[in-house]
């Protein structure tokens, strides 16, 4: 799938951001916990912002009042954005979603939503047909059980997305330590470096790291 082009820079992308919302987070659980979700979708949103990639965001149900509104960390994230609320499981089956990514002018997607096993799926197997490539953030997405999760990953991949995580989409998107995005990419990665210890110790950050972070936060 990514052949062509090789790997993705920020000029060639959009990020697509489906019903982070309350109610779809109190119902994780799969193996990444509800707080690691919200932090690598911040990730990503700072990411996006940072190196001007559009974005797209989107929510379930809050007009039908039955969900609340994105998350208030993640919307915190996304300033000017207004999510496109939708009746339809799948965003790709609402005129306006659809309108919106269209009108980014990218057929490469990132995409990222909760639940993994419905807003997630359907959203970017239809995105597939409409001959995007998409790119799929395992560690930002949360399913409502180990089982819905996994067996979505793994259609997913059949279905011809390709699997990655928030920070190797802030690497891939920068790369280059010595270009443009140098200092936005410094800020968005120092930010995580020094938030990721607060909730895992899972996700290696060296010493020298996290003294760069704190000098970098501390300027």
């Amino acid at each position: 799938m990514t052949n062509d082009l090789g790997v993705w820079t920020a000029d060639d992308c959009a990020l697509v951001l489906i019903d982070y919302q309350n109610e779809m987070f109190e119902v994780i659980r799969s193996e990444t916990d509800a707080e690691l979700v919200e932090l690598h979708v911040r990730l990503l949103a700072k990411t996006a912002k940072a190196f001007n990639v559009p974005i797209v965001l989107s929510t379930v149900g809050v007009g039908f009042g039955f969900n609340g509104p994105t998350l208030a960390s993640v919307q915190a994230e996304l300033d000017g954005i207004d999510a496109i609320d939708r009746s339809s499981m799948n965003a790709f089956e609402d005129e306006a979603f659809r309108a919106a990514v269209e009108a980014t002018g990218r057929k490469r997607l990132i995409i990222a939503g909760l639940h993994t096993e419905i807003c997630l799926t359907f959203a970017t197997v239809e995105a597939l047909k409409a001959g995007y490539e998409v790119l799929y953030v395992t560690d930002a997405v949360g399913g409502r059980s180990q089982a819905a999760h996994r067996t979505a990953i793994d259609r997913l991949a059949h279905a011809g997305a390709v699997p990655t995580t928030a920070l190797a989409v802030t690497t891939e998107l920068f790369r280059e330590w010595a270009g443009p995005l140098r200092d936005p990419a410094l800020g968005v990665i120092y930010w995580y470096f020094g938030e990721v210890p607060k909730h895992t110790n899972e996700v290696g950050v060296a010493a020298a790291e996290t003294k760069a972070a704190a000098a970098w936060a501390g300027n």
